[in-house]
């Protein structure tokens, strides 16, 4: 798992925003939203229960058949999953939740219970399309997932390359020949390689 900005964003939403709104992240594909998210939830949490509506069971989409009572749809939900859900210390996370517009909208009764909280991760585009007869809910704190940018590349890379950088610039000094070509050249990797992590990944690895 790369180090992520992201994930300072997440530990403030579940500090400042969680008793009241979903935390939403929404981004272009293969950014990493739902790697983001399950790892929060993994370290952040006692327990969660992660559902992916692009990768789901016929028995287990029943169980969002009917969320009126949620007494018993907590209840259908940890039978089906068996995973057991402690008040106030753990996270559903709703990966792809744009496919069941449905559950997106029940947002706004699961944040009003307050029992667990809430991640939802969607397609940036999807997420805006996917609204026809429901209402959006206003209970979502919105954290956008961009590509990596390049202090993350480095972090992933493990260089060191963007803290000499800072400190470089706060010198306001001239570094160098030598120097500038050792950093460009990392810099022009990251322009070539982008910031996917799956790509960034191979990178990475490559360097190992």
């Amino acid at each position: 798992m790369f180090k992520r900005k992201a994930y300072e964003k997440l530990l403030r939403w579940k500090r400042d925003y969680s008793n009241g709104y979903a935390a939403l992240l929404e981004g272009p594909r293969r950014v990493g939203k739902s790697t983001i998210a399950k790892h929060f939830a993994e370290e952040e949490y006692d327990s969660s229960i992660i559902i992916d509506f692009a990768n789901i069971t016929s028995d287990m989409l029943a169980v969002f058949d009917d969320v009126a009572n949620l007494d018993l749809f907590f209840l259908r939900l940890q039978a089906q999953t068996g995973i057991t859900l402690i008040p106030g210390k753990s996270v559903i996370v709703f990966n792809e939740v744009q496919l069941v517009p449905k559950v997106r909208q029940a947002i706004k009764y699961f944040v009003a219970d307050g029992r667990y909280d809430y991640i939802e991760t969607g397609s940036l585009i999807s997420i805006k399309k996917n609204v026809k007869g429901i209402v959006i809910p206003s209970e979502e704190h919105r954290i956008a997932i961009h590509p990596m940018d390049y202090e993350e590349f480095c972090w992933a890379c493990d260089n060191g390359r963007f803290g000499v950088l800072e400190q470089l610039a706060a010198l306001g000094q001239p570094a160098g020949n030598a120097t500038n070509r050792s950093l460009m050249r990392d810099f022009r990797i990251y322009m070539a390689v982008g910031g996917m992590p799956q790509a960034v990944e191979a990178v990475s690895v490559g360097r190992e």
